[in-house]
């Protein structure tokens, strides 16, 4: 139940930096959005790690530090370049729409790396969300799948997707407490985004009121809670499974979308009802499969 709770709240706070992202992207790089809100979400992440999983930080860097890095370089530096970089160019809506294809995607990739099980309605239910995404990815007109161009920032958020299903699948295999690992991989980033802020310098006193209420949301809710959430909730669950929940992005997103007096097309709606149909199926188990899970952890 407490995981159920932390994966709802994750996935709000994250529709919420979709919404947030587009505001201060239009003043800050991608590249700086992602170093401020990572920076000062060490001030958090770090003394809650302690305070509650009491690590040995010396000795999980000197074990861990590859994983960490890696995790590090997709889950922190490359989702979130991937991701506010496509907000230059698409809607939040659009943006949270695409990666509600991720949980089907994740079930997928679960498969053939961590060897989980996957049956064919499965297999069905991915094919359904991917023609969701299309439609979303053509603005309705599927004909046009191989001549269209597509919307940078959609195909952005696509691999935006896959760099979260690998860091998910590492996340899920690396011995290293949940928050902690979000804080050494947090802080591992840091260090390697700093010699690229050389090179695009920005002025911070050019920020509005908004794009700093931005940061200030992004470092505390999507950096800090979102992720000691969900990486909480996927070793107690699994990836495929936390994934089903990050459906709710893009319900949340719509809401606020609905809420800021902003139009959903036709599109839109349509190839959200098909991409989370779709997921609902690619993420099934079975009531057999689900009970034969449980007897073998009991």
């Amino acid at each position: 139940m407490r995981e159920r709770i932390f994966l709802i709240l994750a996935t709000l706070f994250w529709a919420g930096n979709y919404v947030f992202g587009k505001y201060v992207v239009a003043e800050m790089s991608p590249l700086w959005i992602t170093f401020a809100r990572w920076f000062l979400s060490l001030a958090f992440l770090i003394p809650i790690s302690y305070w509650i999983e009491r690590p040995n930080y010396r000795e999980i860097f000197k074990r861990s530090w590859l994983p960490l890095s890696v995790m590090g370089i997709l889950g922190i530096i490359g989702y979130n370049l991937l991701l506010y970089g496509a907000l230059e160019y698409t809607s939040p809506l659009n943006a949270s729409l695409v990666n509600a294809l991720n949980p089907a995607m994740m079930v997928v990739f679960s498969y053939f790396i961590l060897k989980e099980r996957m049956t064919f309605i499965n297999v069905i239910g991915f094919a359904i969300s991917l023609v969701g995404v299309l439609l979303i990815l053509t603005d309705g007109h599927l004909e046009l799948v191989f001549q269209t161009s597509y919307n940078l920032g959609d195909l952005m958020m696509m691999g935006a997707n896959l760099v979260w299903v690998f860091y998910s699948i590492i996340g899920k295999r690396l011995a290293v407490p949940p928050i902690t690992a979000t804080a050494c991989s947090a802080l591992l980033s840091v260090f390697f985004l700093l010699p690229f802020l050389f090179l695009y310098p920005f002025d911070i006193t050019q920020l509005s009121a908004r794009g700093i209420t931005g940061i200030i949301y992004m470092w505390l809710f999507p950096s800090v809670c979102s992720f000691i959430f969900w990486n909480m909730s996927v070793k107690k669950v699994g990836p495929s499974h936390a994934g089903v929940y990050l459906n709710l992005i893009t319900v949340f997103t719509a809401i606020i979308t609905i809420i800021l007096g902003e139009k959903i097309a036709a599109s839109q709606a349509i190839g959200g009802v098909l991409v989370l149909f779709g997921v609902y199926f690619a993420t099934k188990i079975t009531k057999a499969k689900e009970n034969l899970e449980k007897s073998a952890e009991i």
